[in-house]
């Protein structure tokens, strides 16, 4: 494989940073809905931080393949709340952070035609959006609406 843009890698490893600090949100998340006795939301965070896992692992397949050495460069805090309302508003907000940033590093790779990575980016940005988008059902459904 050719050099690969500075930015790209740059990307990669903000990727990884975002999603491990969504791991370890949604271990916390699930953490603290067992403490509720909060059963079904508890294996919903957990599912999702398997899902934000196997992202990381990809992430991290991809920078080796590229030659470089993963370093998620820092950790976000985790975001908690009171209830299982605030906890759902504050894994939405990361998971839109996650989108914004797929969004970008997706077009960056287009506007320089690195197809590759722009199409890996396209891909995590999707499962992403899905993501959200049951985040925001999953609200809905609390909230009453």
């Amino acid at each position: 494989m050719g050099s690969v843009h500075p930015r790209v890698l740059a990307a990669l490893g903000r990727a990884l940073s975002l999603e491990l600090t969504s791991v370890q949100q949604y271990i916390t998340h699930a953490c603290l809905a067992d403490l509720w006795q909060l059963n079904e939301p508890a294996a919903l965070f957990r599912s999702e931080a398997g899902a934000e896992i196997q992202h990381s692992e990809r992430i991290i397949q991809c920078m080796l393949s590229l030659g470089v050495a993963p370093a998620a460069s820092q950790l976000r805090p985790v975001s908690s709340a009171e209830d299982l309302e605030g906890l759902l508003l504050a894994d939405i907000q990361l998971e839109n952070d996650l989108i914004f940033h797929y969004t970008e590093s997706m077009r960056f790779c287009l506007l320089i035609s690195d197809h590759l990575h722009a199409n890996f980016f396209k891909s995590l940005l999707e499962e992403e959006q899905q993501h959200a988008a049951e985040l925001v059902k999953w609200l809905k459904v609390l909230q009453g609406f």
